[in-house]
C-alpha cells in the first residue's frame, strides 16, 4: 500500500482556501442581500450553503491528496473548519451566539460537507 506523506502545511493551506472561499461567498451574499433585499430565512439558508460548500472543497482537496480514506480526511477538514469558526466566534463574542442545537447542527454541516467532499475526491 502506498503511504502518502502529508505535511501539516498542506492541511493549513486547504483550511485557508476554505476560509478564503467563505469570505468571497459571504461578500457575494452581502451584495445580493443589498441588491435583492432578501429576508432573514433566505440569508440563513445561504450561510448554511456557504459553510457546506467551503468544507466540501477543503475535503475534496484533502481527499485528492490523501488517496485513501478520503472521507475520513474530509471529515477531519470539516471538523477543523468548525473548530476555527468556533474559536474565532468565542474570541470575538465571548459566546457562541448559538443555542446547543444550532451549535451541533453547524458542526454536523461542516463535518458532513468535508466528508462529502472527501468522498467525491
Amino acid at each position: 500500500m502506498n503511504k502518502v506523506k502529508i505535511s501539516p502545511l498542506f492541511f493549513l493551506k486547504c483550511l485557508l482556501f476554505s476560509y478564503i472561499l467563505t469570505t468571497l461567498l459571504l461578500f457575494l451574499l452581502s451584495f445580493l442581500l443589498y441588491k435583492l433585499n432578501w429576508g432573514e430565512s433566505t440569508v440563513a439558508i445561504a450561510i448554511i450553503v456557504i459553510y457546506v460548500l467551503a468544507t466540501f472543497f477543503a475535503g475534496f482537496l484533502t481527499g485528492k491528496k490523501m488517496k485513501s480514506r478520503q472521507f475520513l480526511w474530509g471529515l477531519m477538514m470539516g471538523g477543523a473548519y468548525f473548530l476555527v469558526l468556533a474559536v474565532i466566534s468565542l474570541a470575538l463574542n465571548r459566546t457562541m451566539g448559538l443555542s446547543g442545537n444550532d451549535f451541533a447542527t453547524t458542526f454536523f454541516l461542516c463535518a458532513g460537507g468535508g466528508m462529502l467532499g472527501g468522498m467525491f475526491s
